[in-house]
């Protein structure tokens, strides 16, 4: 059986799932990836891990630290994903890091070259237990927060909860320098050279 029941907060009615032991999801109502339609899940105000939970949010919104390691999760996906979920643990309160870096990661821990963003992008995105696995905690490699399951207002209110420095936490893929705009410019001019030899190349010669 499982139990479900809500909670209040300052970002909206959010809505925790619970096996009976362990906590298997907080979202946010309506939420993007919402399983509202779970069989056989009874609303409840008397399960001591849903107790426990609200008690952690609690002294979460009112500014405080609490630690993941105080409640019990057991966050339902592949193995994929849980490696994911398990490196957004580690990101600490009011810190920020990128889905290019969490890529770098999870490609070492699966002993492959290289692992997309995107991938990354979507196991975070269907991160069931949202604010205790701090998937909000990850951006873009340029500081865009991207997107959120829970909307991008949601994810923008967390951040600032935790006053986190998004600015000065942007994070770029190792080796990557911005270019700056005089390269572009001189890019630029050099395409058009190269276009317009083709073009005259080209054309010229079918005139002719």
């Amino acid at each position: 059986m499982l139990y479900y029941t809500e909670y209040n907060s300052p970002i909206g009615k959010l809505i925790i799932q619970s096996d009976g032991e362990n906590i298997i999801g907080v979202y946010k109502e309506n939420q993007k990836y919402f399983t509202k339609e779970i069989n056989e899940i009874q609303k409840s105000n008397n399960i001591d891990i849903l107790i426990k939970t609200k008690k952690w949010l609690d002294r979460y919104f009112s500014g405080e630290k609490p630690l993941y390691t105080e409640l019990n999760l057991n966050p339902i996906g592949s193995n994929f994903r849980q490696i994911v979920w398990k490196l957004l643990l580690e990101i600490p309160y009011g810190e920020v890091t990128t889905y290019g870096a969490i890529a770098k990661k999870v490609a070492k821990i699966m002993n492959k070259e290289k692992m997309s963003a995107q991938a990354i992008g979507g196991a975070v995105g269907h991160n069931p237990i949202s604010i205790i696995i701090p998937c909000h905690r990850v951006i873009g490699a340029n500081g865009n927060l991207t997107g959120y399951a829970g909307g991008i207002e949601t994810k923008k209110k967390l951040l600032e909860l935790e006053n986190a420095d998004i600015n000065k936490d942007m994070v770029h893929p190792e080796g990557f320098e911005p270019p700056t705009f005089r390269f572009v410019a001189e890019r630029s001019i050099q395409l058009s050279y190269e276009c317009t030899y083709i073009y005259y190349n080209y054309f010229g010669n079918k005139i002719q």
